[in-house]
């Protein structure tokens, strides 16, 4: 994570694009991808453990071959497999990221087998110099000035203490800077970023301002310059924990600096969608098997109201970058059910435009199961803009021998059979102040 990644399930595959130019091989480039591993070892299952350090949370990789010379380092992977759960499933995803990365190395030398190395290489260039162009064009549309946000992770998971993130955007002309002087130190918990986190939810929100159909690429961030102190909960140095920074802290960065630029583009920002990913993860023997199991998931909430439109309820939003598991494959791969799956009707925050409304899913455990919970938004709500109201805050609740209690947001339990876990994830916050006569028909 260290150097340039996430956090340690997500496993990033570079591979080198040699082509044949001429009858030689000519490296143009590298082809790359970044896959979420639902265990990577570490403390507990799923490897989003209640950490204090990097080294609780799982094998660390650093920059390594993992295939040369058209064959594997089978030591390498022998090592990386036998520090995992689910070993069968990491060596299925590690041999789809390469399948993916030749897949690139194909279609680059089809695109220069039909159009040759020098006329790639000039449309290359200037479908970057062309997604610039249109970065600065949107920034420049923005007007000058300075513009200040902040708003808080509910704790890291160790100290009840909120943790404060603060973003300062200045935009002069057609650039733009990003400040996050004034942010909480690096936690205890595993809720610090690293700093090419904080960089990509800040280029995300830039993104977002750009129409649809641009580019993204080199290009587009060229404008943006990002400032993150090291040693703080948006750049923190090892050996920091920071398995919830790529999940939850990226949520809340994307949070201030929208609050920020609202000031400045008050018909344009939306209010804060539900803030979290609501991270769920699960283990233990799968008594159908008699191996591990590993599950790890988010699940989706309220999207932040439009100045014209409602939110939308029950999607992912921002950063969280899934899609959930169908109720089928999810009962048929582990020994747990799904009893219920709905929306989480009224939580988004009322205004001119409304909030979408989060999610319900409740659980039974069949078997003695660990499980974490990385949850936000569970103290802070959403916020609302221009008026609007903010969206309900989640809930986490676990019935165990017929009593129920409310858990805390970031938690790590063991279940045993029979148990109810019921996940309530927030709403997106309203934007403008509620109409009554509009309010009273919906």
């Amino acid at each position: 994570p260290f150097l340039g990644g996430t956090h340690l399930p997500d496993i990033t595959l570079i591979a080198p694009v040699y082509v044949q130019v001429d009858g030689e091989q000519r490296l143009i480039g590298f082809a790359a991808n970044r896959a979420h591993h639902s265990d990577v070892g570490g403390m507990s299952p799923g490897s989003m453990p209640m950490a204090t350090e990097i080294h609780q949370e799982g094998i660390i990789i650093p920059p390594v071959k993992l295939w040369e010379a058209d064959r594997p380092n089978q030591v390498l992977l022998d090592v990386l497999l036998r520090n995992v759960r689910t070993p069968d499933e990491r060596r299925g995803d590690l041999a789809a990221q390469i399948a993916a990365n030749r897949t690139a190395i194909r279609r680059m030398q089809e695109l220069i087998d039909r159009w040759g190395l020098s006329t790639t290489e000039e449309h290359i260039d200037a479908l970057i110099a062309y997604a610039e162009r249109i970065a600065r064009a949107t920034i420049k549309a923005i007007p000058d000035g300075h513009y200040e946000f902040t708003d808080r992770l509910d704790n890291d998971g160790v100290s009840d203490e909120p943790v404060p993130i603060a973003a300062m955007v200045t935009v002069q002309g057609d650039t733009i800077t990003v400040d996050f002087t004034g942010s909480a130190q690096q936690t205890r918990g595993n809720v610090n970023a690293v700093a090419a986190v904080a960089k990509s939810a800040t280029y995300y929100v830039v993104r977002c301002l750009m129409p649809e159909d641009a580019p993204m690429n080199h290009g587009t961030f060229a404008p943006v310059t990002v400032i993150a102190p090291e040693g703080t909960v948006v750049n923190a140095r090892q050996p920091a924990a920071v398995a919830q920074g790529n999940v939850e802290t990226s949520q809340r960065i994307t949070d201030v600096v929208f609050g920020a630029l609202a000031t400045a583009l008050p018909d344009i920002v939306p209010a804060a969608s539900q803030g979290t990913m609501n991270n769920i993860t699960a283990g233990g023997i799968d008594p159908r098997t008699g191996q591990p199991f590993a599950y790890y998931e988010t699940m989706g909430g309220g999207m932040g109201a439009r100045p014209e439109l409602d939110g939308l309820s029950g999607v992912h939003t921002h950063m969280s970058n899934t899609l959930n598991t169908p109720v089928e494959a999810f009962e048929y791969a582990y020994p747990m059910r799904v009893n219920a799956y709905r929306l989480r009707d009224h939580s988004g925050g009322h205004g001119a435009t409304r909030g979408g409304d989060g999610l319900v899913r409740e659980f039974t455990f069949e078997v003695p199961t660990e499980v974490t919970l990385l949850t936000e938004r569970r103290s802070a709500s959403p916020y609302g803009l221009q008026g609007g109201e903010p969206g309900m805050r989640g809930e986490n609740r676990l019935q165990h021998e017929g009593q129920e209690n409310v858990l805390p947001g970031k938690v790590h339990f063991q279940a045993t059979p029979g148990d109810k876990l019921t996940i309530l994830s927030p709403g997106g916050g309203g934007w403008g102040k509620p109409d009554e006569e509009n309010e009273a028909g919906r």
